[in-house]
């Protein structure tokens, strides 16, 4: 989705879906990721993983999360216009991610509407999403976008 020419908030269509593109999740990068940030054993132990409710090991929501969000700054966002987001409404871990999935991801935009306080910006209301290679739904995130609005 990325251009030479800038993408401000009045360029955004409410109801188009725009790729992200896709990313792997292996063992090694779980595991690492999990050491650093959330050590639960069936993100970080091979073998307790396979005695968890999850039958083997799975990656941190946080982490499924963090690559999403890598794919949305590299595929989506123009950062000339981008200004941030003030958070997300939602997020849903529907189906763990194992070591070998690959995870093909969109994001939405849901609505927008201008800012309040500020003629410069506009706000875009977003639904990302990603479905594994099995075609299975694993994760959905309700989000918030700040764009710069077209100069005047």
């Amino acid at each position: 989705m990325k251009s030479d020419a800038p993408r401000y908030w009045e360029d955004y269509e409410p109801g188009k879906k725009y790729p992200l593109g896709s990313t792997l999740f292996t063992e090694q990068e779980i595991v690492e990721f999990a050491r650093l940030y959330d050590p639960q054993s069936f993100h970080v132990d091979a073998e307790a993983a396979r005695t968890s409710m999850f039958g083997g090991l799975i990656a941190s929501g946080w982490h499924v999360t963090s690559k999403l969000m890598r794919l949305f700054v590299d595929n989506y966002i123009d950062t000339r216009t981008a200004l941030g987001s003030p958070g997300l409404d939602e997020i849903r871990w529907l189906k763990p991610v194992r070591p070998g999935d690959t995870l093909n991801a969109w994001v939405e935009c849901a609505s927008k509407v201008p800012s309040k306080s500020r003629a410069d910006l506009g706000v875009i209301h977003e639904h990302w999403g990603a479905t594994n290679q099995k075609g299975e739904l694993v994760v959905t995130v309700k989000g918030i976008n700040m764009v710069r609005r077209r100069p005047a």
